[in-house]
């Protein structure tokens, strides 16, 4: 069958846009062809930072044709009802419709329309310009003279040609013919922009690919990403150092290049007493390169690795000369802003006062820069105070949170009140990211306790789901305290998530304290924090997520949470209990007695329509059962009089598998129960009697779960 290959070539494409917009070219190609009834084999995307491709396999020539009857109205009504049906259905008078019968409606009319199916090659035509016109570019431009015109084409970059070739693998494909904005499709490409300029005629994309790889570009981005990555190792490797991968950059970098070229550069290793977090971070933000450390020692090695876009005739020397000259310049600036950071601040009189009001030592660098972050009145949220003002707020929880999760009092409020020093210092304002990391460099520096300085840099974790969560207790306390901080700030000021919109990173709050607790085996009393109903509820919400994503199933996450059941408090807590109930349920006892439950439940859910909620919440009268006397009801009776108070008591003192045991001994009698005894008994005493022993059941497996939101 035949395939599509089309390629827009234009000026550079920014490569944080090139995944997006690949995958965006093919969703709305082929979804505009199966709109149409074209169906295909299979669509690949590609982006280059001067080229979107799409080669779509297996198209058939042609849309299959397609038959629809429309109904119409009856036969003899109103005109305008008729004529309305002649317009929907395309016809010019009722004698091209048909008549049926329809032995309670009547006769009515029916149009049957007969649609061919549209040309390939027509289809094509018309959906590209239209995707191209229409493109989700997060930024595009006009430019040349049509730029004027309202209505001419926007693009990321100047667009330049329109390769789009559709035929057959056993002959010559045709071009598909369309314009856009004067650009016409045709069959050309081009190479590499300095390497291989010039035009090259393409057929389909098996002669495509080799084409490029002459003309020296690599179409594919993910074998760019290989080429460099394998060549940065092997060049490592020739110099005894070690890459340090950095996937980011390699998907950065290779969205820079076509035809990647790797190289090694160096700098003076003076520069190697900058802490190697502020090295990396100059030479990745300014130059896009990678660094390199001894595989011994583990510290940076003064060399690093640029990737270029060409093969220079003299062997990259000029480039890495040039990358070299910048990075110098860069690590130079970096050096001095790690100097200027561990000196004294010369305002300190200006800042004795935020000193005094947040008990800092002014003798100490970072102490002076939380001051002056203090005195500077920097904004955290208008409507939540200063920075000074929150970590005042901080401070004062880490050291109430400080016993729950065994940490030192002194050193949690100590910790939460150096956590922000390194916002204004010279080094976190060149490079935000850095952020936490450096507060712990200058804290280290000073004296610090090592579980206060571990805390500045670790408070901010975890920062997702696969983030590191911190374990030193210390660091525990000020994570919580500045993420419960957060929550409890903003929904105060009724600043919370609503839909996909979460501007402060509200749900990574609530996640990141679930994980410290959970990871850390802590015990906190939520509400005493989270005061507000709605946040516990969003905890709760998060939770779900969390332990959905780690497979459990969501049903019985519900049963746990759910309203007959207690201690929904304690995340922790809650964890083991759906851990533990999920194992009980794999087991013959676990699925039994839920099936009994569920039969107990829909039994009483009948009978309590008949005569009211709650009316049978007393106990059963072991009296009249003894009366009866049938065996499995009193056995019944027994077993609940002896698992409920074991099952209440397991809970009571957290021990969910004892709970579980207790409730996997009813299963016995609530099998021979069912199997033997009339619930709904002539006797009206009987009847009551034998439904108030079914909602004992279901009292019973309340104090572990609420069943009743439990599948199956």
């Amino acid at each position: 069958m035949p395939d599509l290959l089309l390629e827009l070539f234009s000026e550079e494409i920014p490569a944080r846009m090139q995944r997006k917009a690949a995958e965006d070219l093919k969703k709305l190609v082929t979804d505009a062809l199966v709109e149409r009834g074209l169906t295909y084999e299979g669509a690949k995307a590609f982006a280059t930072p001067r080229r979107l491709a799409l080669t779509i396999a297996g198209l058939p020539v042609r849309g299959r044709d397609v038959r629809e009857e429309r109904k119409g109205p009856r036969v003899g009504a109103p005109d305008a009802a008729v004529q309305g049906f002649l317009k929907a259905a395309g016809l010019s008078s009722l004698d091209q419709a048909t008549i049926v019968s329809d032995p309670k409606k009547g006769d009515s009319y029916v149009a049957v329309i007969e649609k061919p199916g549209q040309e390939t090659v027509a289809a094509i035509a018309e959906i590209v310009p239209a995707v191209i016109r229409a493109f989700p570019w997060p930024k595009s431009m006009r430019w040349g003279k049509a730029s004027a015109q309202s209505g001419s084409l926007r693009w990321v970059r100047p667009l330049h040609s329109i390769l789009c070739t559709f035929g057959a693998e056993t002959e010559d494909p045709e071009v598909v013919p369309f314009e856009v904005d004067g650009i016409h499709s045709s069959n050309i490409t081009y190479g590499h922009r300095f390497h291989a300029p010039g035009p090259i005629t393409v057929k389909r994309f098996d002669d495509y690919v080799p084409s490029l790889e002459r003309a020296k570009v690599v179409l594919d981005a993910d074998r760019r990403k290989q080429i460099i990555a394998a060549d940065a190792k092997n060049l490592a490797f020739a110099a005894g150092l070690e890459l340090i991968e950095d996937e980011g950059l390699l998907e950065e970098v290779a969205g820079l290049v076509e035809w990647p070229v790797v190289l090694m550069g160096d700098f003076e290793e003076r520069f190697l007493d900058i802490p190697g977090e502020a090295i990396r971070a100059t030479i990745r933000a300014n130059q896009k390169c990678f660094v390199l450390r001894d595989p011994n020692s583990g510290e940076l090695a003064n060399r690093f690795i640029p990737v270029s876009n060409l093969m220079a005739s003299d062997g990259g020397l000029a480039i890495t000369a040039g990358n070299g000259r910048v990075v110098r310049a860069r690590l130079s600036d970096a050096a001095y802003f790690w100097q200027t950071d561990r000196g004294p601040l010369p305002d300190l009189d200006t800042l004795k006062e935020s000193a005094e009001k947040l008990g800092l030592d002014l003798a100490k660098p970072l102490d002076q820069r939380m001051a002056k972050l203090d005195r500077l009145g920097v904004v955290f949220h208008a409507k939540l105070g200063t920075q000074g003002e929150r970590v005042q707020r901080i401070a004062a929880l880490a050291k109430e949170l400080a016993p729950i999760v065994g940490a030192d009092p002194a050193l949690a409020e100590r910790a939460a009140k150096l956590a922000k020093a390194d916002l204004p210092t010279e080094m976190v304002g060149e490079f935000p990211e850095l952020q936490g990391l450096m507060g712990r460099k200058y804290a280290e520096l000073q004296g610090e306790n090592p579980s206060v300085a571990a805390a500045i840099e670790e408070h901010y974790k975890p920062l997702g789901p696969s983030d590191r969560v911190p374990t030193d207790p210390v660091s525990v306390a000020v994570a919580l305290a500045d993420k419960l901080d957060t929550l409890v700030g903003f929904w105060a000021i009724d600043e919370k998530p609503t839909g996909s919109k979460d501007p402060y990173a509200l749900r990574r709050a609530a996640l990141g304290v679930i994980r410290l607790v959970v990871e850390n085996g802590v015990r906190l009393e939520l509400s005493k924090f989270a005061r507000d109903n709605d946040l516990l509820s969003f905890f709760h919400d998060r939770l779900k997520v969390m332990l959905r994503d780690q497979g459990a199933r969501h049903d019985l996450v519900d049963a746990v949470l759910g309203e007959g059941a207690s201690g929904n408090d304690d995340l922790l807590l809650i964890t083991r209990r759906v851990a533990a109930l999920g194992r009980f349920l794999e087991t013959e006892d676990g699925k039994s007695l839920l099936a009994g439950y569920k039969r107990a439940a829909n039994i009483l859910k009948a009978e309590e329509k008949k005569d009211g909620e709650g009316a049978f919440a007393d106990a059963a009268d072991l009296q009249l059962i003894a009366a009866a006397g049938l065996i499995e009801e009193k056995a019944l009776a027994v077993a609940l009089a002896q698992a409920t108070p074991k099952a209440e008591a397991a809970v009571a003192a957290e021990d969910y598998e004892g709970a579980m045991s207790a409730l996997a001994e009813l299963r016995p009698a609530v099998d021979a129960f069912f199997d033997k005894v009339t619930v709904n008994d002539p006797d009206p005493a009987l009847r009551a009697n034998r439904l108030k022993l079914l909602n004992q059941l279901r009292e019973a497996t309340r104090a572990v779960a609420d069943f009743s939101r439990i599948a199956g």
